[in-house]
């Protein structure tokens, strides 16, 4: 489906684009944004260069508003000429009953699964929406031509860290990069991650197993060149929610090699620490999109 222009500002020498279309993937309309550096933002379609494309995917109750405005990944990417794509991190207004009863399940949390649970499985297909729904529609827009989507890496934050890493795994080669910023590790032995797959998934604990990192990781095979930051003052470490411990000890016992889990000191759960270490993860994405 075509894309409506909200609004096309000019930053760090590009332009972000904030974007709306009606998904066949969640039967809802979505937003996305997307940052075209300078290269790809400016002159003729016959001048611009095609660039790579970094997907950073969101923690539970963001928009694409929140990193786009907060994570300064736009401007690492504009030094790299790497372009940013922001998706949403669920449909919304799909009005399912309980939709909106918390932060934590429903609108703004997607986990990046496709729903197999009734009601939920009509809407709720965020996987299929950001591995092969939304890639296509930008490549066929009218930008399109500025992306290069045979050179595509992914991040992400929090429950967007954990959809990094599991989309990345269950997906071989549609990603040439990896890396997330304290993200979910363990989703089938944490709070938020039961009670997203239990309503999501349904109540068979293998099938959660298919979309969690540290599940995942045992069977991966070669290295596994992804970093990882977590900040030790973050709160939802503290309390379990994150398990960064869980996934390094599974990549070890498989033997894969090329796992970089980075603890920083103090770091919260914030955007200050998203836009702390944010050029790492372009740079990271970078060094495996332009090699």
């Amino acid at each position: 489906m075509p894309f409506e222009t909200k609004a096309t500002i000019a930053t760090f020498g590009g332009k972000l684009l904030k974007l709306t279309h009606e998904s066949t993937s969640t039967n809802t309309p979505m937003s996305v944004y997307v940052y075209l550096p300078a290269k790809a933002a400016h002159g003729s379609p016959a001048d611009k260069s095609k660039v790579p494309v970094l997907i950073f995917l969101s923690g539970l109750t963001c928009t694409p508003d929140n990193c786009a405005e907060k994570g300064y990944f736009t401007a690492a990417a504009s030094r790299a000429g790497l372009a940013v794509v922001y998706p949403d991190t669920s449909p919304r207004g799909a009005n399912i009953e309980g939709e909106d009863a918390g932060w934590d399940f429903g609108t703004g949390a997607g986990f990046y699964v496709d729903a197999a649970r009734e009601p939920w499985s009509r809407n709720y297909r965020m996987e299929t929406y950001v591995t092969q729904e939304l890639p296509k529609a930008l490549a066929e827009s009218e930008f399109g031509g500025a992306l290069d989507f045979d050179r595509v890496g992914i991040t992400g934050h929090s429950m967007g860290g954990h959809g990094a890493l599991t989309l990345f795994m269950r997906h071989p080669g549609l990603y040439r990069s990896v890396s997330a910023l304290s993200p979910i590790c363990n989703p089938c032995n944490c709070p938020w991650g039961e009670k997203a797959f239990s309503g999501y998934l349904g109540d068979d604990r293998e099938e959660w197993k298919k979309h969690d990192a540290t599940e995942l990781i045992k069977g991966w095979k070669g290295d596994f060149h992804t970093l990882i930051d977590v900040g030790t003052g973050d709160n939802f470490y503290k309390q379990g929610q994150l398990l960064p411990e869980n996934l390094e000890k599974a990549a070890k016992e498989a033997g894969i090699k090329g796992l970089e889990i980075r603890y920083q000191p103090d770091y919260d759960h914030s955007y200050f620490f998203i836009s702390t270490f944010a050029e790492d993860h372009v740079k990271h994405a970078a060094k495996y999109l332009l090699s």
